[in-house]
């Protein structure tokens, strides 16, 4: 027993402080504790004081102590419980998975035969987050379930709700969105409402949700919880947390066309996410990366997703590079790729490389295989049900449609893809939209209307900073005999002229790829190319169009 009142035994004192986010105060009174009788207690909150502070070599050095210290005295729990966190230490600084499972397998051991305890739901939770990591969506789901009756069991709030999170999860994962979404919502609001104990697991249980939000683009739910979420990482000093939130709400502000704001956000975050923890960093620098491809800083880009090369996000965004470059080919092996790391079914985490790789095979001229992938894309749709998932898949269908001759058929999705991305705020998305309604509409023989759509794409686009929106807007109108001040001279490349000029001489793609010493399939992506930038369908029209314009 201690020989100090509770009220000023610095191991309580410090306790309180951790709850309440005040780190150094924390570190300060379990130093007090130590200099005055060592106690795996005071070693325990010593660990979480550094782990808030980032300070990984004492945080790793004062858990250890503290797992020692527990085993000498006998107390079994509180050895297991300090082992788990360290595990979760090892992977959160530094990536060390089979250190990480070394302590996990420890904790495990000591623990059984025990009675049950909190400890016990600890450990089921992690193994919970283990089994999301791979993908065992099942097996998760079963883990959390386990872990939150413990909690609810023993009255421990953080872990009750962290594993109803980790279930939120597992059900968003296995198709039950509705249901999934309550509990990280539930979770979420009892961590901001300071329910949990321990503040790690409430900066995780928001994290989750944010992720879930951009996963599953809900928009509307991310937006209503960042700012509170910000609110209270600010006010406990935490800027990993900070920092993660900043990251996912540039990504709203990206959709909404303030991309701009949605800059400083992310230079922010990337500046106030340390090294220490590199996941959480690699969740910003993928996202500016992103950004910096829409922008057009397409050198900058890549050179962001290579600080992070294992994310998806990061081998998603070098396929959104290579589609740019004008290489569908490259974009399809890298989502190929990335699509077989996720397991099929209705896993959210395949919609966006699910749209890449439909793009990439409508640009190859792979009609087959571009509808294949849309039917997965529909599924995973109707389950996601958010409007942006619904207008992306009908522009991917508008968009196989006029590659397959169908204009007419084109038009209609292209209009609804059109009035979805309106209606949910997406300027620059619903500008994409409306320069393929403007060349399906061309095709069909209304240039009028194939004006409007291409003005007032140039509208809808504004001051967001697309470069190829912009740029592909003017080069429809300039389609249409309409030129602007201060326009590109050329909406061709220099490698799509030279193709072009040779279709102007009666060759074909065989001759073609032979004079230019490129396969046949790559003369093929040139000339689907030109035909999509120059709002034309045919080799003669493109041709016409490009000799008005002055390109021949």
């Amino acid at each position: 027993m201690s020989e100090f009142p509770p009220a000023r035994d610095p191991i309580v004192a410090g306790q309180a402080a951790l709850s309440g986010g005040r780190w150094r105060e924390a570190r300060a009174c379990f130093q007090q504790a130590l200099a005055r009788a060592p106690a795996p207690e005071a070693l325990e909150g010593m660990g979480w004081a550094a782990w808030w502070l980032e300070d990984v070599p004492g945080c790793l050095d004062t858990r250890e102590r503290a797992y020692r210290m527990y085993r000498r005295a006998g107390d079994a729990r509180g050895a297991a419980r300090v082992a788990l966190w360290l595990g979760d230490a090892h992977i959160e600084f530094r990536g060390a998975t089979a250190v990480a499972g070394g302590w996990f397998g420890r904790a495990a051991r000591i623990l059984d035969g025990l009675e049950p305890a909190p400890e016990h739901g600890w450990l089921a939770v992690f193994e919970a987050n283990a089994a999301l990591d791979r993908h065992d969506l099942a097996a998760a789901s079963r883990l959390a379930g386990r872990a939150r009756d413990l909690g609810c069991r023993f009255g421990a709030v953080d872990l009750e709700m962290f594993s109803l999170a980790t279930e939120g999860v597992a059900l968003v994962g296995q198709g039950d969105v509705g249901p999934g979404m309550r509990c990280l919502d539930e979770a979420t609001a009892a961590a901001l409402g300071g329910e949990y104990e321990n503040l790690a697991p409430a900066a995780w249980t928001c994290c989750r949700l944010m992720s879930a939000c951009e996963e599953l683009r809900d928009y509307e739910r991310g937006t209503q919880w960042c700012r509170k979420i910000e609110e209270f990482s600010l006010r406990m000093d935490t800027r990993f947390v900070t920092g993660v939130c900043r990251a996912h709400y540039a990504v709203i502000l990206t959709w909404h066309g303030s991309w701009d704001e949605a800059e400083r956000e992310l230079v922010a975050a990337v500046d106030g996410l340390t090294a220490h923890r590199p996941y959480w960093r690699a969740e910003a620098l993928v996202r500016l990366g992103d950004l910096r491809r829409r922008q057009g800083r397409l050198a900058e880009a890549e050179e962001l997703f290579s600080q992070a090369p294992e994310h998806p996000l990061a081998q998603q965004g070098l396929a959104g590079l290579s589609l740019d470059r004008d290489d569908p080919r490259t974009a399809r092996d890298l989502l190929e790729r990335l699509l077989r790391r996720i397991p099929g079914g209705t896993t959210a985490g395949r919609a966006m490389p699910l749209e890449l790789l439909v793009t990439a095979a409508v640009a190859m001229g792979d009609h087959a295989f571009a509808a294949a992938r849309l039917d997965e894309l529909r599924s995973l749709a109707a389950v996601m049900s958010t409007p942006p998932v619904r207008a992306s898949v009908r522009l991917l269908e508008g968009l196989l449609a006029a590659a397959a001759g169908d204009q007419e058929g084109a038009r209609g999705r292209f209009e609804d893809a059109v009035d979805l991305f309106t209606g949910c705020r997406a300027p620059v998305e619903a500008a994409r939209a409306r320069l393929e309604l403007s060349a399906a509409l061309l095709a069909l023989g209304r240039a009028g209307a194939a004006e409007r759509e291409a003005r007032a794409a140039l509208a809808c686009l504004g001051p967001a900073g697309a470069p190829a929106g912009h740029a592909r807007a003017r080069a429809a109108l300039r389609t249409l005999g309409i030129s602007e001040a201060g326009e590109p001279p050329c909406p061709l490349s220099e490698r799509q002229l030279q193709v072009l000029r040779l279709v102007a001489e009666g060759l074909g793609d065989k001759d073609i790829a032979d004079r230019l010493v490129l396969s046949e399939h790559t003369v093929h992506r040139h000339v689907a190319n030109i035909y999509l930038r120059l709002g034309c369908s045919s080799r003669a029209a493109a041709v016409a169009h490009a000799s008005r314009l002055g390109l021949l």
